[in-house]
C-alpha cells in the first residue's frame, strides 16, 4: 500500500457580520506534486495561474457581484491554461480527444447543472451553468450537451482545440505503461474547482475537468456528479474536489461534508478532516477539497503529497500553495 502524505489546512475568517466580507477559494488539482517534478520555471507559473484566476474572481465579489458569478470568473482562465486539466490542457481519452466535465451549484437556491463528455464547448463551467439557468434539467452529455451549449449561444470549437503536446505524450505513455501490464494507479488525474463567499452571504461552487488520462467508454467522474464533486448549501458549505473520481462518487464526498455539518454539527475544519484524511484515505481513495462556509472559513483538506490551491481571505489576503508542507 503506498504511503501517502496527510495534510490539512484551516484558514480562519472573520466572524459573521450583517454584511459577510468576501472569500475566494480555488483549487487546480491534487495528485504526486513534489517539488523535484517541477522546473522552478513550472513552479513559478503555476503560482502565477492560480493567481491569476482568484484575483480574476475576487475582482467579481468586490464589485457586488454573486458568488456564482465570481465561480465562473475564476475557473475561466484555468480553462483556458495549458496548465491544468480542464479545458485547454486536457487529458486525452484512450481513442486520442478531449472529453470535459464541469458542475455548478448554488448556495441559495439549490440549483445546479452539470455536463459531462462535451467535446466541443470551449468552456464547460458556463455550459454547467446554463443548463442550471436555462434548462429544466441538472446534468446533460456528449453530443446532446454540446448541442445544448451551441444553442445557448456558448462558443464552440474543434477537439484538436483542447489537445496540447505534453498531454499527447501522456496519453502514449499510459498506454505504453498498459501494455506492459504496469499499475495505472498512479496516472495524473486533475481539476479545477473554486468556492465563493459573496456580499450577501450566499455560497456557490464550480468543478471543471478533462476526466483522467486513457479514460474508455465515456467514462464520467465526480466532477459533473453534484454531491460527489460539488456542492453549496449557504446554511453550512460550498465545497469543490479533485482527486480519484470513483471514490469520490461512491462516497459523495462534498454532499458528506455538508451532511456532517448539518447533522452532526462538526466545524468545517472537521467535517473535511473526517471526510478526505479519514474516510477516503481509509477507502484507497486520493485527492482533496477547497471547501468556504458561511462565515467566510476556508478548508483544504488532501491526502495526496500535493494540491495546487489559493484563496483570497475576508481581510484580502492572498495564499497560493502547491506542495504538502506548504
Amino acid at each position: 500500500m503506498r504511503l501517502l502524505l496527510l495534510h490539512s489546512l484551516l484558514l480562519v475568517g472573520c466572524a459573521a457580520s450583517p454584511q459577510p466580507k468576501v472569500v475566494l477559494a480555488i483549487h487546480g488539482g491534487a495528485g504526486t506534486i513534489l517539488r523535484e517534478n517541477l522546473t522552478a520555471e513550472a513552479e513559478a507559473a503555476y503560482r502565477a495561474a492560480l493567481e491569476h484566476s482568484l484575483r480574476a474572481g475576487h475582482a467579481v465579489l468586490e464589485a457586488g457581484g454573486s458568488a456564482m458569478d465570481a465561480v465562473e470568473a475564476a475557473i475561466l482562465p484555468m480553462e483556458d491554461s495549458p496548465l491544468f486539466n480542464a479545458g485547454h490542457g486536457a487529458v486525452l481519452t484512450h481513442e486520442g480527444h478531449c472529453e470535459l466535465d464541469a458542475s455548478v451549484m448554488d448556495g441559495a437556491s439549490g440549483g445546479a447543472g452539470a455536463v459531462a463528455g462535451v467535446r466541443t464547448v470551449r468552456h464547460p463551467i458556463r455550459a454547467a451553468r446554463a443548463v442550471m439557468e436555462r434548462s429544466p434539467h441538472v446534468l446533460l452529455s456528449g453530443a446532446g450537451a454540446d448541442t445544448f451549449a451551441g444553442e445557448q449561444g456558448l462558443e464552440q470549437v474543434d477537439n484538436a482545440y483542447f489537445e496540447t503536446e505534453r498531454r499527447r505524450r501522456q496519453l502514449e505513455r499510459a498506454i505504453a505503461a498498459q501494455a506492459r501490464g504496469e499499475d495505472l494507479g498512479t496516472l495524473k488525474f486533475g481539476t479545477v474547482g473554486c468556492v465563493a463567499l459573496d456580499q450577501a452571504g450566499h455560497l456557490a461552487a464550480g468543478t471543471s475537468t478533462g476526466g483522467m488520462t486513457n479514460k474508455r467508454w465515456g467514462r464520467i467522474g465526480d466532477s459533473p456528479i453534484i454531491a460527489a464533486g460539488t456542492w453549496a448549501d449557504d446554511d453550512t458549505c460550498a465545497v469543490s474536489g479533485t482527486g480519484w473520481g470513483e471514490f469520490f462518487i461512491r462516497a459523495a464526498v462534498a454532499h458528506d461534508i455538508h451532511a456532517r455539518m448539518a447533522y452532526g454539527g462538526l466545524t468545517l475544519a472537521e467535517a473535511c478532516d473526517q471526510v478526505i484524511l479519514e474516510d477516503l484515505t481509509a477507502a484507497g481513495g486520493s485527492g482533496g477539497v477547497i471547501a468556504l462556509d458561511h462565515a467566510g472559513r476556508v478548508a483544504a483538506p488532501f491526502n495526496t503529497p500535493g494540491m495546487y490551491r489559493g484563496w483570497i481571505d475576508a481581510e484580502g489576503r492572498v495564499e497560493v500553495h502547491i506542495y504538502g508542507d506548504e
